[in-house]
């Protein structure tokens, strides 16, 4: 009887799943993306409730929470509603995320020596950013900004403060791992796709949705809050849709969030080993080694150019050897 009553639950939950997978394949993109939406304000709450629960009557967080928190939060407001529209969206849910083109190693590399190599120009950018100014109408907003930024900081520091071979591990999984598959399922998986759409915006131009792309930058460096790191992650941002363009795949935006993730964490690692001045890490490619930031983003220009042209040549090689 038993039996027979898990295998009845089981069929009823394989109907269900059919019938609600690509329930919205025809649907037009601002339903789906007020469902979208709708689904993030649940998983929010969600959230919320169980952080709550986690917390209880101890007003003192220590960072053990913190990262449970972080953890949440990134899983609910980015993963679970990204996957949930896809699934809903199409039926094939991973080819709608862009999972489904195969990716060349050479592709791949070339993506991570690109970001790795960019490293330098990200923290100039960054320190130019830094250095711009609001005007004095509107102090209260750049205090407010200022006290944002610091409180970002303090938080990051208190979350890779932990030097053990462990907390490296967690935090790799927790800071670059988590927020490189959520982020990008989001940002470029689904938010980019509903801006290229032409029932809602008609930018596609040459094949690339320029516009698209660049608005989902600007919404994922404004999602961050973190107004003086907002011009290098919205033209990291860029790139990374750029990179899903060109490519056809996810696979190449996500390696190269996590690259960029995972360098902090082991820079911050390896600050708290040797005992590092943390503010150092984020003045490489500024001050007394500019001339690295400078070659950094010149670098970095030349190898987005030719990260571009071979995927140009190995696209139309493709083309043509299949006779199209």
């Amino acid at each position: 009887m038993e039996n027979e009553g898990s295998d009845r639950l089981h069929s009823f939950i394989k109907k269900r799943n059919m019938a609600l997978k690509g329930k919205m394949a025809n649907s037009h993109v601002i339903a789906k993306m007020a469902v979208w939406l709708g689904s993030i304000l649940l998983c929010f709450i969600f959230a919320m409730v169980i952080i709550a629960m986690l917390v209880g009557e101890n007003l003192t967080m220590d960072v053990s929470m913190y990262k449970w928190m972080q953890f949440l939060q990134t899983t609910a407001l980015f993963l679970l509603p990204a996957i949930f529209i896809a699934y809903v969206s199409s039926q094939k849910p991973w080819q709608w995320l862009g999972f489904s083109k195969k990716v060349s190693w050479q592709s791949l590399v070339w993506a991570v020596v690109i970001m790795l190599v960019a490293l330098p120009a990200i923290n100039l950018l960054g320190y130019l950013n830094q250095q711009l100014s609001l005007p004095s109408a509107l102090e209260g907003l750049e205090t407010w900004m200022k006290n944002r930024e610091l409180e970002a900081a303090g938080l990051t520091e208190l979350l890779m403060s932990d030097a053990s071979y462990k907390g490296l591990v967690i935090n790799l999984l927790l800071m670059a791992v988590l927020p490189a598959v959520a982020e990008e399922f989001t940002f470029r998986g689904v938010l980019q796709r509903f801006f290229t759409s032409k029932k809602y915006m008609g930018n596609v131009s040459n094949g690339v949705p320029h516009i698209a792309i660049w608005v989902t930058a600007i919404i994922f460096s404004a999602i961050h809050m973190q107004f003086y790191g907002f011009v290098p992650r919205m033209l990291m941002g860029a790139l990374f849709g750029y990179m899903l363009v060109w490519t056809g795949s996810l696979w190449v935006p996500m390696l190269m969030h996590f690259v960029n993730n995972a360098m902090a964490v082991l820079l911050y690692f390896m600050a708290n080993r040797a005992g590092w001045e943390m503010d150092k890490i984020d003045t490489i490619g500024t001050s007394n080694t500019l001339w690295l930031g400078i070659a950094s983003m010149v670098l970095t220009i030349v190898g987005i150019y030719m990260f571009r042209r071979s995927t140009t040549i190995r696209s139309a090689s493709s083309r043509i050897s299949n006779g199209n």
